[in-house]
């Protein structure tokens, strides 16, 4: 059973920084893909950034050069940096991953964090 465990979120002033991380735990799992996605107020769940095993990223159009998403493959561990927050990003962040444990597909979100921009 592959686990997640995330930490990082908290409150930060519009313009700062902050840094997700998401370190995934478990025997015989292989990692297809580390997401990270957001649920603001009153808002459905989005996804904000994504990396694959190939390394390849890809991210929302909202946070495209403000946010990195990256991989420690040797801790299992993705992370996202978040720069020039803006009030809008503002949500529950969600970590997720994708891969194969014991030759089965497994899909398995964090517990989430709250990030919230003050203006």
């Amino acid at each position: 059973q592959v686990q997640l465990v995330e930490s990082g979120g908290g409150l930060v002033q519009a313009g700062g920084s902050l840094r997700l991380s998401c370190a995934a735990s478990g025997s015989a799992f292989s990692i297809a893909a580390m997401k990270w996605y957001r649920q603001g107020p009153g808002k459905q769940r989005e996804l904000v950034a994504a990396i694959h095993s190939s390394a390849g990223t890809e991210y929302a159009d909202s946070v495209h050069g403000r946010f990195t998403i990256s991989r420690d493959n040797a801790e299992r561990a993705v992370y996202l940096q978040m720069s020039n927050l803006k009030p809008e990003d503002t949500a529950i962040y969600y970590c997720n991953v994708v891969g194969y444990t014991h030759g089965r597909p497994y899909n398995v979100w964090g517990q989430g964090t709250q990030v919230t921009v003050s203006s």
